[in-house]
């Protein structure tokens, strides 16, 4: 259970003890249902971390609602995003997708449009993490939507991660989105439901393929 599920609750308890008080048990009912519910939205479940050697899991719980090719930086290098909605029905912790340093922590400002929206990819107030490690680079990204409106990240820049450890949180119906390399095999499609930490969005191309990818390159020019 997160933290600020009992801190809710707690406050609810206690106006729901108060109302029984001065007016009458049936006023308790709402603020305890309220409490109920917001313990049950902040949960937190344990899961099985997959180990697989460059397995991308999901940052968050909710269905793949669009897989589609990206261009990033100048707009020269092609990457693959999947994005991930999370309704108010799902765990809404967030997990790193890789293993890895934070090399990257960028928040934007911005609008709070419907987070199954296209726009909202690049509109919405967002948290922007990147993560190196094993030789490659993952995006992934926070976004808020029409209900969420406080994003958590615990992590500070330069920090390691493993693959599946907590970092945050968004607070009601959001977002995920993770970026990576085109090279990538992708294992899941829209429509499917996934789970933060435990499902495989992708397996990266493993490093060793990438150096010698890299010294046949040198050879040809040579």
């Amino acid at each position: 259970m997160v933290r600020d599920g009992y801190l809710y609750a707690l406050a609810l308890i206690a106006a729901a003890a108060l109302l029984g008080w001065i007016a009458s048990p049936g006023w308790a009912i709402i603020p305890l249902l309220l409490a109920f519910s917001f313990l049950w939205f902040f949960r937190d479940p344990e899961r099985a971390i997959p180990q697989q050697a460059g397995a991308v899991v999901s940052p968050g719980d909710g269905v793949v609602t669009d897989v589609s090719p990206v261009t990033i930086g100048n707009g020269n290098e092609k990457w693959t995003r999947i994005s991930i909605f999370l309704s108010v029905f799902d765990v809404h912790v967030n997990r790193s997708p890789i293993r890895g340093v934070i090399r990257d922590i960028r928040y934007q400002r911005g609008k709070f449009l419907d987070a199954r929206s296209p726009d909202c990819a690049e509109q919405n107030e967002q948290n922007i993490v990147t993560v190196e490690g094993d030789g490659q680079r993952v995006v992934f990204k926070q976004i808020a939507g029409l209900l969420a409106r406080r994003i958590v990240f615990h992590p500070k820049l330069g920090d390691r991660l493993e693959r599946g450890q907590r970092v945050g949180l968004i607070k009601f119906g959001s977002r995920v989105d993770v970026l990576f390399e085109a090279s990538a095999r992708v294992d899941v499609k829209v429509g499917d439901r996934v789970k933060g930490g435990a499902s495989i969005l992708a397996y990266l191309e493993p490093q060793r393929e990438l150096v010698a990818a890299s010294s046949s390159a040198a050879e040809r020019v040579r």
